[in-house]
């Protein structure tokens, strides 16, 4: 599934056409279209700009024009194409096949150049000049101090806030997991009742927990993702893994050393 890690490296392969006029846009899927964005709109605001840069804040990936900017969500299951090759090959619990169907979206270049989105599950969407003043904090940015004011304010489970875009963008369910596995914290736990000391610990493996798996390759490289199945134990300790849903989602953690 992209989280932040895996846009992070859709919005490098995309950096590659900056410079390059874009000539025609390809919508075959409206309920892919976002907010007011329709096929005609994109055309006609699109045609003849040129792709002047990228940029991303959390999982939501911003292509920059000299006209309107274009937002770009990938789902659980969509894939950023340049030139019919992606950064990543296949995606955790995802199809590793390719399929033309899956194609929800995508933009010619001058040149021959282009971009696609693959998305089998079709939950990602493309919208003109998207809104982002809902969004948090992208997480790479977030200081120690905002990430504890944060916590102190929510009486939600602790895993719960930290997926919560609205506080701080681009953790998704298997960095949160991870993150939490390292810095020793219940995600169920009440995010207020992270102490000060606890807070900087969960910073610090925040921070820690992104660049080690940007370097490895993925959100699913991390320590923990071997031991994300039912009956398993703890990577670190032995001890069988805990498996709950917190925040609406499916959450692996160890109740021996996390708490």
């Amino acid at each position: 599934m992209p989280e932040m890690i895996e846009v992070e490296y859709y919005r490098r392969v995309a950096e590659r056409l900056v410079g390059h006029s874009l000539a025609g846009v390809v919508a075959p899927d409206a309920w892919y279209l976002k907010g007011n964005t329709t096929a005609r709109a994109l055309q006609v605001a699109l045609r003849g700009t040129t792709l002047t840069g990228t940029d991303r804040i959390g999982k939501l990936l911003l292509l920059e024009t000299d006209g309107p900017t274009v937002g770009l969500r990938f789902g659980m299951t969509g894939r950023l194409l340049v030139d019919g090759e992606g950064p990543i090959e296949k995606l955790e619990y995802a199809s590793g096949r390719g399929d033309p169907v899956w194609v929800r979206f995508g933009l010619r270049f001058e040149g021959g150049h282009t971009m696609q989105i693959e998305d089998p599950r079709r939950l990602g969407g493309v919208e003109l000049a998207p809104d982002v003043g809902h969004l948090g904090v992208d997480a790479l940015v977030i200081g120690a101090a905002a990430l504890r004011r944060g916590l102190a304010a929510s009486r939600a489970p602790l895993k719960a806030w930290l997926l919560d875009q609205h506080h701080v963008a681009g953790i998704g369910n298997l960095l949160a997991d991870e993150m939490l596995w390292q810095a020793g914290l219940d995600p169920a736990r009440v995010a207020s009742a992270v102490d000060d000391r606890e807070a900087k610990r969960l910073h610090v493996h925040l921070r820690r927990t992104i660049t080690q798996l940007m370097a490895r390759g993925g959100s699913h490289t991390g320590d923990l993702q071997v031991a994300r199945r039912r009956g398993a134990t703890c990577p670190r300790d032995g001890a069988p893994l805990q498996r709950r849903t917190i925040g609406g989602r499916t959450t692996y953690s160890c109740p021996a050393h996390q708490c």
